[in-house]
């Protein structure tokens, strides 16, 4: 078990646990909560050893394996499939010993070396590795691609397999939700769920943390506080406990008052001095009862669109994808990805666009929102349309080297510039002011993005599109940076537009809140889907078996469609001549006799080895039994080829 006892821990001068204790038992699955800066990451760092408490006790076994995902970019050419491989500690630990023993040729240490190179898996570990890598969403003509053709993203997912693939009894898990698809997030759960050792996951999304979890500890306030239950259960509790706490607080404060009014009305009355002073004692020793500092909620608001074109667009016969690369050969045809749209988006609708991976929910979205170009069809947009526009990589379009002032500066110029201001106001104290609604106050409005984290990027994306006054709001992935308050905000805020609505997310939560119907985008068209998220997952899961047998079937019909080799006609045998026939026999007999008394001698070796001799007559040993065995495999070969042409 995992114990910490009165644990205090720092960075630089800031105090993140002080006096903080829990216990986590073997095989509990705990989601790790608390506000952003509170401490869940350096908390993380002091499991893994990267970090040592400043005060208090920490233990957790030594002989506990541990398992996390590594932060780093890898860019490595190495292949899909090895660099997972790689990721078992305990088979690469064999595999190092086998070339160890093998160099110092140690045979009894080899043969121990084997067997733990076995008994590591070494044999199924491709297999494994692939299974984790194809759960991920990758294709399987990507199992042997080199790790660095793939984008961030998706080498961060084969960061997670590459974590899941090492045997471990403590599995540390930040964010591991970030980049990943839902059809990816509906496997990652039920692997996770399968998971024996004991896993501590920091994850904002809490439909994942309540299919993981079954405990929960929370850092407030610099302490630990453990939660038996999921995600949900914690908020239920926790908003019991700050009633039940505030109704304390609410009481004490009564009676303070009550005890404050006695000493001001009475200690200056000899007879009731001393009665008054006592009660001041009382008050002295009172432990205050801390007010209920409740979290400093995030909201904001979309404001009301200019106008709301009904129809907002319309799609006739749309096919939709990539335009052929510019260094292609001419007439290269553009890469379809979805086809024969025809669909109207009207006002006020909450659509909710699901898909498996790979199938074209963002390049949909991309070209909804003018990024591509339709390949065919047409598309007609409503008079007024005013597209809000958060996509997957929003963040790497914003300048690191600019602070939020600059960016809703150049934003207010570009619109006014381009005729879509809408009574908005580009005053730099307005802009300002603005940028504070957003938790963007003091310095912080003159603070270079670059050095900014993930969420507050995030934060800055999503107050320069609620400036814009949309009255289409298309977002793909807008919650993969956000807090669990920040999505809550995120929720409410869309709940409240009046606009319309077209959501990719692998946030379920956002997507049952927000969304009132789901089109799904699948085999090359875009459909409505007639069900719930649970139908959906369900959906996922066997469409995911039906790629697995077309695959299977695939590589069947491959096989049997290669031509099966016909060999020539071989002329009729004439046996060979009695002269070679009485020259094989001959060498026949020589190897034979060769065999027997290195056969002898193997065994007298190996005999030899086994009674545990000084070391120095071992290496001469092995040495011996090494050069035996080499020449009794020549010999065998060779016995078995003139056999065959006896035989013949």
């Amino acid at each position: 078990m995992i114990t910490l006892k009165n644990v205090t821990l720092r960075r630089s001068a800031k105090v993140l646990l002080e006096g903080a204790s829990v216990t986590l038992n073997p095989g509990e699955k705990v989601g790790l909560v608390g506000r952003n800066g509170a401490g869940k990451s350096s908390l993380f760092a002091l499991l893994n050893g990267n970090l040592h408490e400043d005060a208090g006790e920490y233990y957790i076994p030594a002989q506990w394996r541990m398992g996390q995902v590594a932060q780093d970019m890898p860019e490595t050419e190495m292949g899909a499939t090895d660099f997972v491989v790689e990721g078992d500690t305990v088979l690469g630990a064999a595999r190092a010993e086998v070339a160890a023993a093998e160099a110092a040729e140690d045979y009894d240490r080899m043969a121990h070396a084997y067997t733990a190179l076995q008994d590591a898996g070494e044999y199924d570990a491709p297999a494994r590795a692939q299974a984790l890598i194809l759960g991920l969403g990758f294709k399987t003509t990507e199992l042997d691609k080199p790790v660095n053709s793939f984008s961030g993203g998706w080498r961060m997912r084969l960061q997670l397999a590459r974590a899941l693939m090492c045997p471990s009894d403590l599995l540390l898990l930040d964010e591991p939700t970030n980049h990943l698809d839902l059809d990816a997030l509906v496997w990652l759960e039920a692997w996770l769920r399968k998971y024996e050792g004991t896993m501590v996951v920091i994850s904002h999304d809490r439909e994942f943390l309540d299919a993981v979890t079954n405990v929960t500890l929370h850092i407030d306030a610099g302490k630990l506080v453990r939660y038996g239950g999921n995600y949900s259960k914690f908020e239920d509790m926790r908003a019991e406990q700050m009633e039940q706490q505030q109704a304390a607080f609410a009481k004490q404060q009564d009676k303070i008052a009550h005890l404050q009014k006695f000493i001001a009305r009475f200690k200056a009355k000899a007879s009731k001095a001393k009665q008054a002073q006592s009660r001041v004692k009382a008050l002295d020793r009172m432990e205050k009862i801390a007010p209920l500092m409740a979290d400093a909620e995030f909201t904001f608001e979309f404001k009301e669109p200019a106008n709301l074109p009904n129809p907002m667009l319309a799609m006739q016969g749309v096919s939709v994808g990539y335009p052929p690369p510019e260094d292609a050969v001419a007439g290269t045809p553009p890469t379809t990805i979805v086809q024969h749209i025809s669909k109207s988006v009207l006002a006020g609708q909450r659509i909710g666009i699901l898909g498996a991976n790979g199938q074209g929910k963002s390049t949909l979205v991309k070209t909804i929102a003018r990024d591509l170009a339709p390949i065919s069809g047409e598309m007609t947009e409503g008079k007024g349309l005013n597209i809000g526009y958060f996509a997957q990589q929003e963040l790497d379009v914003l300048r690191p080297d600019e602070s939020p002032l600059e960016h809703m500066i150049r934003l207010a110029k570009d619109m006014a510039a381009a005729g879509k201001l809408t009574n908005q106001s580009t005053r730099e104290q307005d802009l300002r002011s603005f940028l504070g609604t957003f938790n963007f106050s003091g310095d912080m409005v003159k603070q270079a993005v670059g050095s900014m984290s993930g969420g507050e990027k995030a934060r800055l994306v999503l107050c320069m599109l609620v400036w814009q006054r949309p009255n289409l709001l298309l977002m793909d992935e807008p919650t993969n940076h956000l807090d669990l308050a920040t999505r809550e905000a995120l929720s409410m805020a869309l709940n409240e537009f009046e606009g319309t609505v077209m959501l990719v997310s692998h946030d379920r939560a956002l997507l049952r809140a927000v969304c009132d119907e789901f089109w799904m985008v699948s085999r090359g068209g875009v459909e409505p889907f007639d069900g719930d998220l649970d139908d959906y997952q369900r959906y996922l899961l066997d469409e995911a078996k039906r790629q697995r047998e077309l695959a299977k079937d695939a590589a069947k019909a491959e096989a049997a469609a290669k031509p099966t080799p016909v060999a020539p006609p071989t002329p009729a045998k004439t046996g060979p001549a009695p002269e070679q026939l009485k020259k094989w026999r001959k060498e026949l007999a020589q190897v034979e006799a060769r065999m027997a008394p290195l056969q002898s001698e193997g065994a007298a070796l190996e005999g030899k080895l086994a009674t545990n001799p000084h070391p120095s007559e071992i290496a001469e040993a092995g040495k011996q039994l090494k050069v035996v065995n080499e020449e009794l495999q020549a010999l065998e070969e060779q016995w078995l080829t003139l056999t065959s042409q006896l035989e013949a």
